[in-house]
């Protein structure tokens, strides 16, 4: 199918132009159906048809690892991003003088976890995102470990996740990405890019839920990260409830300390196999162009862009402001002509999909 006739899939399209994908994205319409489907299935049957849940488990695990070309072995499901941020830094054996890259324009959720590691005589060099791979390499030196998000939640600076991983591997560092404003836009290779760990919440560029999210940890960083939550499902023969014996599960379920988000993961599985469907590799070059349609049409207004965009580095995350204009009155005005951006720390930002239109950006850049 041609990109336009996915247009369909989104039924928010009757009552809104939404420019909000890097805040909370509208559901797919296959989510919203198998979330409703499960509702209902609970309600008339509780839990009788217990083996669907089951499956759907492990028919998201494929689809995540599809997505990132990793193992559903290496696939964990938790409640959000920063759950999966934390677990790695919180299940790490940290020592005194241990170093951390980390880069300064990052949302708290991939800051506070290193951040708090201070305590314990953790040094962190920070960095900015849009700094050159050679400034980014010499930082390596001695690190154990470098975090960094995939797109910049503010500025949009999406990075090159191979060149630094093939950095961080040259340098011995574990790499760890935040990857929820990228994931389901641009593709990713965790084996290619040498990632360690990649969090991601389905709410955002994948078209899920929110509260449901996966953790890739790979299988070398499985056996450093001891988990720091603990319930009766981290453990090997959960099932056996009589049983209590505290030996792992021998994947990334040792991560998972409990009942899972099961409506969440009904509607993240029908969301992923949505995309996979169309195809991330589809999808990036239409959502830049979007971007870049933005950029372009508020710079000619007299707004300012944060950030250099570039084709290597821009994403579907485009932030603007102009001198003398208050971004939360622009962003209240678009709303009352049904077009949805936000405010970030004094800019507007707008984050187009691929099933929006070019005469839904046009709209919104005869608004402004």
């Amino acid at each position: 199918m041609a990109l336009e006739e996915y247009r369909s899939e989104f039924p928010v399209t009757k009552n809104l132009i939404w420019l909000n994908h890097a805040a909370i994205a509208p559901l797919v319409k296959p989510a919203a159906e198998a979330m409703i489907r499960f509702s209902e299935d609970s309600r008339d049957f509780s839990s009788m048809h217990y083996a669907a849940w089951l499956e759907t488990y492990e028919a998201l695990r494929r689809a995540a690892a599809r997505l990132i070309n990793a193992a559903p072995a290496e696939i964990a499901l938790l409640k959000n991003t920063s759950e999966g941020l934390a677990t790695v830094a919180m299940g790490l054996d940290w020592r005194a003088g241990d170093k951390i890259v980390a880069f300064r324009e990052e949302f708290p959720a991939n800051q506070y976890p290193w951040q708090r590691l201070e305590a314990k005589g953790v040094t962190i060099q920070w960095l900015s995102a849009s700094d050159p791979l050679d400034q980014i390499d010499e930082a390596a030196k001695g690190a154990r470990l470098l975090a960094l998000s995939f797109v910049q939640f503010l500025t949009g600076h999406r990075s090159d996740l191979n060149a630094i991983g093939e950095i961080c591997h040259a340098r011995g560092a574990i790499f760890v990405v935040d990857a929820i404003q990228g994931l389901g836009v641009f593709p990713v290779d965790v084996r290619r890019a040498r990632i360690g760990a990649l969090a991601a919440d389905g709410h955002k560029w994948m078209f899920g839920p929110e509260g449901c999210a996966i953790l890739y940890i790979s299988p070398e960083l499985q056996e450093q990260v001891e988990p720091v939550e603990f319930g009766w499902t981290n453990t090997a023969h959960y099932e056996d409830y009589g049983r209590r014996d505290l030996t792992l599960r021998p994947d990334a379920g040792r991560y998972e300390c409990g009942t899972l988000n099961t409506i969440g993961c009904f509607g993240l599985r029908a969301a992923l196999e949505f995309l996979l469907d169309v195809g991330v590799e589809r999808v990036g070059p239409k959502v830049q162009a979007l971007g870049d349609h933005i950029a372009e049409g508020v710079r000619r207004r007299g707004y300012d862009i944060l950030g250099r965009r570039t084709p290597e580095n821009g994403a579907g995350i485009v932030s603007f402001r102009k001198a003398g204009s208050d971004a939360t009155d622009i962003v209240a005005r678009l709303a009352s002509h049904r077009i949805v951006t936000a405010v970030r720390a004094g800019w507007v930002r707008a984050s187009p999909h691929f099933y929006i239109t070019e005469e839904e950006i046009e709209k919104m850049l005869g608004l402004l």
